[in-house]
């Protein structure tokens, strides 16, 4: 099926190696809000232009679509975007990922190489787990989450929507990380984390919570 990337950056050339490598979709197009981009190619692939020209790719038969924006609100956002447009949200989910086969994947996934993907564990929609993460058994993640590479999840972790898990960071088993909460880079989480809190350390601790972001303001 051709697909369109709505992200031409860094996230972006990494979805696109992700495509290629599993050899299921063509990618023919970029959409990019950066209007310098426009008539640029990235990998080989041309950038069509900004998100107004959706329409016109729907119309040339581009099905499907996938969101390659690291920005977890925009990516929510823009997939939603896509999907009122008609496209098919498709997963990208390179060939060296370990996925279970009892495994439960929305739409517009996005797993890196490396990742694993255990048992009975349920992604939702618009998830970016990243080069070598690890998502263990019966974890559940909210919709538009990013496991940063080398992170990694205990069992039975709960990770609330658009939450920021950071570079090699630790959850140990049955924790809950709240929506739109922050683990810092490297910290270990042996506590549940609050909602739009941001944690870091080892073990980690809180060092702020976002009043506005707490009472529902600017949410997807």
């Amino acid at each position: 099926m051709d697909i369109v990337i709505v992200g031409a950056g860094g996230h972006g050339r990494v979805v696109l190696d992700i495509l290629r490598a599993s050899n299921l979709h063509r990618p023919v197009a970029f959409i990019d809000a950066d209007p310098a981009l426009a008539g640029s190619r990235v990998g080989g692939v041309p950038v069509a232009g900004q998100a107004n020209l959706l329409p016109k790719l729907r119309s040339q038969k581009v099905k499907g679509a996938i969101i390659a924006i690291g920005d977890n609100r925009a990516r929510v956002r823009y997939a939603r975007m896509a999907a009122e447009q008609g496209f098919e949200l498709i997963n990208a989910i390179h060939p060296s990922a370990v996925v279970s086969p009892t495994a439960k994947l929305g739409q517009n996934i996005v797993i890196a190489a490396g990742a694993v993907i255990g048992t009975d564990a349920e992604l939702s929609d618009s998830v970016l787990v990243n080069t070598s993460a690890v998502i263990d058994h019966e974890c559940r993640i909210g919709e538009g989450a990013h496991l940063c590479p080398a992170a990694a999840l205990a069992g039975r972790v709960r990770v609330g929507d658009g939450a920021f898990v950071g570079l090699g960071c630790r959850v140990i088993q049955c924790l809950s990380v709240g929506a739109h909460a922050t683990i810092g880079a490297g910290s270990v989480v042996i506590r549940d984390v609050p909602a739009d809190a941001t944690v870091v350390g080892v073990p980690a601790r809180v060092i702020k919570i976002a009043a506005t972001e707490a009472a529902g303001v600017g949410r997807v």
